[in-house]
């Protein structure tokens, strides 16, 4: 007989693991089969099985569409954003806020609460750049050469900043605090209490490109991770995470340690593995990890 929870925390995993795969592909989408493979439905009617899943994510408050054409084998696109407002507002001030969001042209707000497209003003381009005073600052800083100041996760930053970039649907400022020479990436929405020193008196910094694969994302401080797997599963797992900083095969079992700098993307990666791999240490992490699934499927 199954331990109390284990089929409920069996669902939980699969959602995430759709969700992962469907904020992996972004505006292409992911095909159905796709899905059924990363659920691991099994012969248990997996057509059925994705559209109840799909739904419990949509009454969560996530937006799902299918952006297939006619005709065509259904292929799931999940627009990313918070959808917490989405959750706690009834029908009628949902609606409120989505006529309030359409009057004030902000249509960065209008994506991220799922406003249809069709119900926007011709002129409002969905493309336009968040008029958010934090990334405004950001810019002037860049353009004019001053000192960044803010905090970033509970920590006082000081910055000299390079660039202020777009990638996988956040903004990030790419700069060097001050007193070091390694450069870091910040998500301009996690900085708060933003100002500027006068102009010029920042360093000039020579910014690297933005590395393409995001574990090599300087968001985090360096976290040392260590999963543990089976000798056959290495090569998968070495596939999604890259190869770690350190292996040790012992007991027929191998520990693979990383040191992650992007805990979001490192997350999103093992969500996918699944069972595959078994978070050993730190116990931090591994509760972060258990406090996003509950948040995730609103446990």
């Amino acid at each position: 007989m199954a331990a109390p929870g284990r089929d409920a925390l069996k669902a939980m995993t699969r959602l995430v693991r759709i969700m992962a795969v469907l904020e992996d592909a972004g505006s292409v989408g992911v095909r159905r089969d796709r899905l059924f493979e990363v659920a691991e439905y099994g012969d248990a009617d997996p057509g059925t099985q994705l559209g109840k899943d799909l739904k419990h994510l949509r009454d969560q408050g996530w937006q799902i569409d299918n952006i297939a054409g006619a005709g065509e084998a259904a292929r799931y696109r999940m627009v990313s954003g918070d959808n917490r407002l989405r959750l706690r507002l009834t029908p009628a001030q949902l609606d409120a806020l989505h006529r309030a969001v359409i009057l004030s042209e902000r249509a960065d707000l209008a994506k991220r609460l799922g406003v249809k497209a069709s119900s926007l003003p011709a002129d409002v381009d969905s493309e336009v750049i968040p008029q958010s005073t934090e990334l405004s600052l950001c810019l002037t800083a860049v353009t004019t050469r001053a000192l960044v100041r803010f905090s970033y996760k509970g920590t006082p930053r000081v910055v000299h900043p390079g660039a202020v970039r777009f990638k996988n649907n956040q903004w990030y400022l790419t700069g060097q605090e001050d007193g070091s020479d390694v450069f870091k990436h910040f998500a301009v929405a996690r900085m708060s209490a933003v100002t500027l020193d006068l102009p010029d008196t920042a360093q000039p910094v020579d910014t690297p490109p933005l590395a393409l694969h995001p574990l090599r994302w300087d968001i985090d401080p360096p976290l040392e991770v260590t999963l543990r797997t089976s000798p056959e599963l290495t090569p998968d797992v070495e596939r999604w995470l890259l190869p770690p900083a350190k292996e040790e095969e012992h007991d027929g079992v191998v520990d693979l340690t990383y040191t992650v700098t992007h805990r979001a993307a490192f997350r999103a990666r093992i969500y996918m593995l699944g069972r595959r791999v078994e978070i050993v240490d730190p116990p931090e992490f591994r509760d972060e990890v258990l406090d996003e699934l509950r948040d995730l499927v609103g446990a």
